[in-house]
């Protein structure tokens, strides 16, 4: 079996090393600190029964998976021979920098080496290595056993090859790689995550809807379309000519309310007094671990729904 190197074994890791052993890849895990990788197994564990109830292990046995994730002791024996390096310690530039280094001077010249980072880019913890050609971010939308997407982001001076390899280990351990063309903060998800962000507060606090009015729309609205299509196929098949028509017919309504959108609310201000108060009075603070865990049953369920789905229509 290919080696992977588990860098790091938070929920991130553990996640990624849930997603390649279940794809047939050797998982090695490391962590700085022994306690918490052997603590992430048992996690693993616990989450790989239910991943085979909801018919989610690729027809494999519960054991048969969690045998190829082993815990090491040394950064060095994680990484020998891996063909795949996945970095996921904290968000901080110079742990990262630091990392970074000890990985590329201590794996093989074949290991690609990505990072899970959610806001750092890649030029700016990689741009010190000897083998930086070989480094990039592969930024999961957590969990990413049950969430197939991720952006895969060059660095300025990632080689092609490296990105190339990238994009073909990512669909063939069952993801949905977005490739970037070039770095940028926020890479794609969180900047489409972020412009609906900025709109739900805008409208809770200028008292135009509740919290759950705003979650209702997206639960029960443009969230059921966009479980199976993205915005471009969306828009396509809402017009009868396709997108073109589609923008021909609509494209007035958003340039007029576009004016609107470009002041910023302040999430901590004011506003999130109005927030939490409504959040915490539908889920309270104690019951949060409760309701993650439910979250993650429902994506499960809907993991299963879209893979019997996609085989029923040939997707």
């Amino acid at each position: 079996m290919a080696k992977v190197a588990i860098v790091g074994s938070g929920f991130i890791g553990r996640a990624w090393a849930i997603s390649f052993a279940r794809a047939g890849y050797d998982v090695r895990m490391w962590d700085q600190a022994p306690a918490a990788a052997s603590g992430a197994r048992d996690y693993i564990a616990g989450v790989l029964g239910d991943l085979a109830a909801n018919d989610l292990l690729r027809g494999q046995a519960v054991d048969t998976v969690l045998g190829r994730i082993t815990i090491v002791e040394e950064l060095g024996e994680a990484l020998a021979d891996a063909v795949h390096v996945q970095e996921n310690t904290p968000e901080n530039l110079e742990v990262k920098r630091d990392v970074f280094s000890r990985i590329d001077a201590l794996s093989g010249p074949q290991a690609v080496i990505a990072s899970s980072t959610s806001a750092l880019l890649p030029s700016r913890f990689t741009d010190h290595l000897e083998g930086r050609h070989r480094c990039l971010v592969v930024h999961p939308i957590n969990p990413p056993y049950l969430i197939p997407a991720a952006e895969v982001v060059p660095a300025p001076w990632t080689s092609a090859e490296t990105v190339e390899r990238t994009r073909a280990f990512l669909v063939e351990a069952g993801h949905a790689p977005l490739v970037m063309k070039r770095e940028l903060d926020g890479f794609i998800m969180n900047r489409l995550q972020g412009a609906l962000l900025e709109e739900a507060f805008r409208l809770v606090a200028d008292g135009y809807a509740s919290v759950e009015d705003v979650d209702t729309g997206l639960r029960d609205g443009l969230a059921l379309r966009w479980s199976f299509m993205g915005p471009f196929e969306t828009i396509d098949l809402n017009a009868p000519g396709g997108v073109r028509d589609y923008v021909e017919r609509y494209q007035a309504i958003y340039s007029n309310i576009f004016p609107q959108m470009l002041r910023r609310v302040d999430w901590a201000g004011e506003v999130m007094e109005t927030i939490e108060a409504e959040r915490r009075k539908r889920l309270p603070r104690e019951e949060l671990g409760e309701r993650q865990v439910w979250r993650d049953r429902r994506l499960m369920a809907l993991a299963a729904h879209k893979k019997k789905s996609d085989q029923e229509f040939g997707q």
